[in-house]
């Protein structure tokens, strides 16, 4: 049985930004108030689970990519790859904070059939557009550069080896939790049980612990629970928690060099990890989960990857499993993209849900966003308004096709 969390209880009874839910996206949201000369307010963060052991936060595979189906999306993730590039220069030039590399690899999209084949047309077309280096390639072309995948049931690659593939999201987001807090923003291990609403305002959030916060804006940032919290105000946004299975796995005939983040036509994706190789996909049933149920299904690797991995990369014939684990989306049912800034009835209630698997690379675009939207009253940088509540309220998706 776990240790039972020790609740803690805020300093005070009113701030000026409560925001529910302290990993990625709500300590990226608190570094970027706390860093921002023009916000003098005060920020709580309540987080249910300090040691982030579930949250998609740690159980991310870290990857970055700008191909993307919709504009907003490339543009996110390139300010996104600028940041990472140039994290410590971001943090104020602290000498003390670590420099993080992208590991650029890319990703390698394949088709094997002429419909998916157009989609990556017009996706590279969009891309191309917005500044991005993606490429298409024949089968011909990837067998030369990647000889040791399989393209005889290829149509078409696509790829992007400038500012796409790994970084270590890890390193960003304790520098957020450290800098934010030196900057004055209060994280306190509790949870908001009840949200207080008056017509188009929130007046206050009940903690698991007792106390009753004021606040004056309110930021939803609690992962796949981030349907429960907006339903304690009365409001309804389509997020599920959906199930992704993650193995890594050493070789007996490894690669002679890199191996993209590879995603295959059957929906199993691979890509180099150091010396091991790692790799998942989606379970067939995708069903949402329990919130707590974090348990590995091998089956999906006996029965689906390996074979997929076999036939793509005939060298992973020969591979071991070394760890594996289950992690969870925040998953958008409407379209699969984020859900950002203000409720269109409930001013000072702002969403950052919905991510479906590429909120880690987002984060910074979003934090940045959200605390724009906070102290300015508008977002300055990049506007994220095609994402926002309003296409919720009107059931009209805003689709992006990419999605992993």
């Amino acid at each position: 049985m776990a240790p039972a969390r020790i609740v803690v209880k805020p300093s005070r009874t009113s701030y000026d930004v409560v925001i529910v839910g302290g990993a990625m996206m709500g300590s990226s949201t608190a570094w970027f108030l706390a860093s921002n000369p023009d916000f003098t307010g005060r920020v709580l963060v309540v987080e249910r689970d300090p040691s982030y052991a579930n949250a998609a936060t740690t159980r991310t595979n870290s990857c970055i990519r700008q191909q993307y189906s919709t504009e907003i999306n490339i543009r996110i993730s390139q300010f996104g790859a600028d940041y990472v590039k140039n994290f410590r220069a971001y943090m104020g030039n602290d000498p003390e904070v670590p420099r993080v590399p992208l590991q650029s690899f890319g990703y390698m999209y394949l088709a094997s059939d002429q419909q998916f084949a157009e989609v990556l047309r017009a996706n590279h077309a969009t891309q191309v557009a917005c500044g991005a280096a993606t490429r298409l390639m024949t089968p011909d072309q990837i067998a030369a550069a990647y000889p040791f995948y399989t393209v005889s049931d290829i149509v078409l690659g696509s790829i992007n080896t400038v500012d796409e593939g790994y970084f270590e999201g890890s390193t960003l987001f304790d520098w957020w939790r450290r800098k934010a807090r030196q900057g004055g923003v209060e994280y306190v291990t509790n949870e908001v049980v009840a949200i207080q609403r008056a017509g188009h305002r929130i007046e206050s959030v009940t903690l698991a612990s007792g106390e009753v916060i004021s606040c004056g804006w309110l930021v939803n940032a609690s992962g796949t629970r981030g349907a429960k919290t907006a339903a304690m105000a009365g409001i309804e946004i389509p997020i599920e928690p959906r199930t992704r299975f993650t193995f890594v796995f050493s070789a007996e005939d490894r690669l002679d060099r890199d191996l993209p983040l590879t995603i295959d036509p059957s929906g199993v994706h691979v890509r180099s990890d150091g010396l091991y190789y790692l790799c998942g996909c989606p379970p067939d049933d995708d069903s949402p989960p329990d919130f707590d149920d974090f348990e590995v299904d091998y089956s999906v690797w006996e029965d689906k990857i390996w074979p997929a991995l076999a036939h793509r990369v005939p060298a992973f014939e020969r591979i071991k499993i070394q760890t594996a684990w289950m992690g969870h989306y925040d998953y958008n049912t409407l379209d699969h993209n984020a859900i950002v800034g203000p409720h269109d009835e409930v001013g000072n209630f702002l969403f950052l849900n919905g991510f479906s698997g590429h909120g880690f690379q987002q984060s910074p675009a979003m934090g940045r966003g959200t605390a724009e939207w906070i102290v300015y009253g508008e977002f300055r940088s990049l506007d994220l308004s095609p994402l926002g509540y309003g296409r919720i309220v009107r059931n009209e998706p805003f689709l992006e096709r990419a999605i992993i």
